[in-house]
């Protein structure tokens, strides 16, 4: 996800994405901790759009 996009979203949209990667980083580790996880890529992917999304809701906390 872009941070184009994600600054396209409204602020409640934001903060549903956010609880929504959160929850799906939860889950990613999990199953790499099994070791059912394929793809470990998607670990870091989602991170960073966590990050992404962080980083914007900061910023729009500060202009505030």
């Amino acid at each position: 996800m872009k941070a184009s996009e994600i600054r396209e979203l409204g602020a409640d949209e934001m903060h549903q994405k956010l609880s929504d990667l959160s929850e799906e980083l939860f889950n990613l580790r999990f199953q790499h901790g099994v070791g059912q996880l394929e793809n470990t890529q998607k670990i870091k992917s989602t991170k960073r759009d966590l990050a992404r999304v962080k980083t914007i809701l900061k910023e729009i906390e500060l202009k505030k």
